[in-house]
């Protein structure tokens, strides 16, 4: 366990946890050669010893440490220190932009084109490197104060160009925003960011997410199947070349798509132009039922120079003569006709074997939910369907847990006897019972949490200094959802976590001395400027002004100014050169 105070490879010095991943713990540690604040990300322990979780680890180091960009957080060392595996980044203090939409709801059109515009700068880097992030979405994207944009955890990327790339088809994204051929469990490519970053851009503009569902299998399912729900319907008002960037975007189809993100960034350039706000509304080319690896951008590594000084094949031509020309094309004919005859014929067999084996009797899919599986098998037997062996487990709020919730087809539906019905089985209510948080650590929380399929977000609630409750760092103050409440998988909870605000007293007050300022100035690192003004107004050696009032928060780094009154030094009278008797 990686302990406060810890140094790896006796450089980088632990100073607190500040996130928990599937793959490994992220800290804020010191960088004691460069003197800098730096986030080292740690392999759990747990997998350390799995050579095929060590290797990914390796690969997304070499993946995200080629990549430099304003919009990327920069990757600054790899390496190993007694059995744990890290990578050195950036430390970027901000907030995700899952925080953003929390707690703004749907942003302006500006602001999401301009966060989008920063997304895809970002992105056309990696995808010029051929490298895919896999898991686009607003938790791994963060934003800073000044309204910068970082990307995040290229823990998943994938470098196409690599030689040894992940064998597994699994899906490693978020199922908010899974491209339906990785849902599909297809390969992932340039386009499968496309249309996480389209996803992203939907939820920024109307601040909710296009599909939803009760498990990971449904959502999954409706990227796969369901048309995004109508944008202008969401929005009223919005120019057609927003709906054209999100639905060429998020085609279900990836040859409908953007073939890479530094193409959707150049559309995004000019989507606001006058000229571009009643545009057509774009049309699919090509059918978006049709979304398998034939519509997905590959990339080969090409090699584009010709080697020099390589010998040329001699090339020896033959003569053809008109006669050869003729028996050729009577060979063809003869063989194109025989393909065309078998064809036909495979075609046929296969096209009309179901149609003379069945009588075209057409049958009900009978009502089994809630019934157990032996009584719905015998229900769908009896009306002449085959059930298959394979079945699948749902959550339900309203089946018993080991009862039938629903058929695929649908139940009601009319299917000829014969077809091959599944059972979907309720696993109960799976719903999350919250309890109250307060006062407990918010890294552990947030990792129990996410552990139940919790999307879980870290706030700041300002508290003031001084107040009668001891805040203690890192300790959740307050939760957006109360004890007892329930929540389904997916849903979001925000834990807040205290940021102690102190503010400038009252220096004028009578009670403050210029050392007791200077003192208050170090304590808070902070920049004061003492001006002494000759007076006769105020008390010589009293401050009578302050630049920061009273009240005015305070942050580390501020500059301010106090005025201090001396007494007005008296001027004698010059004596006459008559000695008084003119």
């Amino acid at each position: 366990m990686i302990m406060k105070g810890q140094k790896i490879s006796d450089r980088y010095q632990i100073i607190k946890a500040i996130g928990e991943g599937g793959m490994a713990n992220v800290y804020l540690a010191h960088d004691t050669i460069l003197d800098r604040d730096v986030a080292v990300k740690i392999l759990r322990g747990d997998l350390a010893n799995d050579e095929k979780f060590v290797r990914r680890f390796q690969r997304e180091a070499l993946s995200a440490s080629s990549l430099s960009h304003t919009n990327i957080v920069e990757v600054y060392d790899v390496g190993e220190d007694n059995g744990n595996y890290y990578i050195v980044m950036e430390y970027v203090d901000g907030k995700h932009l899952k925080n953003l939409v929390k707690k703004r709801g749907k942003l302006t059109l500006s602001e999401a084109v301009d966060i989008m515009l920063q997304i895809t700068d970002g992105m056309s880097i990696a995808h010029d490197s051929y490298i895919i992030h896999r898991d686009i979405k607003p938790q791994n994207i963060m934003i800073l104060e000044n309204g910068l944009i970082k990307i995040t955890d290229f823990g998943i990327a994938m470098a196409m160009n690599a030689t040894q790339l992940t064998q597994t088809n699994s899906v490693m994204g978020s199922v908010h925003y899974l491209p339906p051929e990785q849902a599909s469990g297809q390969g992932s490519t340039l386009q499968s960011d496309i249309y996480s970053m389209g996803i992203v851009m939907y939820e920024l503009l109307t601040g909710e997410l296009p599909f939803k569902g009760d498990n990971a299998v449904e959502i999954a399912l409706k990227h796969l199947k369901e048309p995004l729900p109508d944008i202008k319907e969401k929005l009223g008002n919005v120019p057609n070349s927003i709906i054209n960037i999100i639905k060429k975007s998020t085609a279900k189809n990836p040859k409908n798509r953007y073939s890479d993100a530094r193409v959707m960034h150049e559309d995004l350039k000019t989507c606001l132009d006058k000229s571009r706000i009643e545009e057509p509304i774009i049309k699919y080319k090509y059918p978006e039922d049709d979304n398998n690896d034939a519509g997905i951008t590959k990339i080969a590594k090409v090699k584009k120079e010709e080697k020099k000084n390589e010998p040329k094949e001699e090339v020896i031509a033959k003569k053809i003569t008109g006669d050869d020309l003729k028996k050729q094309n009577k060979l063809l004919i003869v063989l194109a006709f025989i393909f065309t005859g078998l064809v036909v014929g495979i075609t046929s067999v296969v096209v009309l074997m179901p149609t003379l084996t069945n009588s075209g009797k057409q049958a009900t899919i009978p009502d089994v939910k809630g019934m157990s599986v032996t009584e719905a098998i015998t229900e769908l037997q009896n009306e002449g369907f085959v059930v298959l062996d394979e079945k699948e487990e749902i959550s339900s709020t309203d089946v018993e847990e080991g009862k039938v919730v629903k058929t695929n087809p649908e139940i009601g539906s009319k299917r000829k006897t014969g077809t091959e019905v599944k059972l979907y089985i309720s696993l109960g209510d799976t719903q999350i019972t919250i309890d109250d948080y307060t006062g407990k650590s918010y890294l552990e929380i947030k990792g129990k949490l996410e552990a139940l399929g919790l999307y879980v977000l870290i706030e700041k609630q300002d508290v003031e200094e001084g107040t009668e409750t001891d805040y203690e760092d890192g300790k959740i103050i307050d939760q957006s959802v109360k004890d007892r409440e329930k929540l389904s998988l997916g849903d979001t909870i925000t834990l807040y976590i205290p940021n102690v605000v102190s503010r400038y007293p009252d220096f004028t007050d009578g009670t403050y001395t210029v050392s007791d300022v200077e003192d208050f100035a170090e304590n808070y690192e902070l920049t004061v400027e003492v001006e002494y003004v000759s007076t006769d107004d105020h008390e010589a050696g009293s401050i009578f002004y302050q630049s920061k009032y009273e009240g005015y928060q305070i942050v580390a780094g501020q500059s301010f100014k106090i005025k201090v009154a001396q007494a007005v030094e008296e001027i004698p009278d010059e004596e006459d050169d008559c000695g008084g008797l003119c």
